[in-house]
């Protein structure tokens, strides 16, 4: 019995499938990112959190202990936003009360030699804020009116950087 399929045919069907099946086992379950979470610390020294969304809404943010065991991730502030915040640049205290906010989870001291991610998140997963790692150390090196957060490059590279809060607010969602 002759098969009516050609054998280049065939080959391209499964070749064509192989690839549909590899682009959905890489494509994974991630948020898009439309906004940029970055640090600063207010006059009084309080650690300041930045976001400066790009284009859609983020609905509050997250500060945990950055780990590569998912298992060690330690959420140690929470906060979410009174109403979303929308395109522009949103900022509060993180370690005291602030107008417009609502501490979800109140920040825990932070510790030496320990790295911290800020990110930020939309209710409905919709959307998420590229993260900022820092330490104490790197808390330490801030000063008022610059913000430390990962810029990225044209050509797709990161790079965390610290900047004056115009510079963050001008460029922060170029790339995004």
């Amino acid at each position: 019995m002759c098969s009516t399929t050609s054998r280049p045919v065939f080959r391209r069907f499964v070749g064509a499938v192989a690839v549909g099946v590899a682009l959905a086992a890489t494509s994974g379950c991630t948020v898009p990112a439309d906004a940029v979470a970055g640090i600063s610390v207010t006059a009084d020294g309080h650690l300041l959190g930045l976001m400066m969304v790009c284009g859609h809404q983020i609905d509050g943010a997250t500060l945990y202990v950055d780990s590569d065991d998912v298992n060690k991730e330690v959420t140690v502030g929470s906060w979410t936003a009174d109403r979303p915040l929308t395109p522009g640049l949103a900022t509060w205290t993180l370690d005291s009360p602030a107008v417009g906010w609502t501490a979800t989870r109140s920040l825990a001291p932070l510790t030496a030699k320990t790295t911290y991610s800020l990110y930020g998140w939309s209710k409905d997963n919709s959307w998420s804020a590229s993260s900022i790692s820092f330490t104490l150390a790197d808390r330490g090196r801030l000063t008022p009116g610059k913000v430390r957060y990962d810029s990225i490059a044209d050509n797709g590279d990161e790079s965390t950087i610290t900047v004056p809060i115009a510079e963050f607010k001008a460029k922060a969602c170029q790339n995004m």
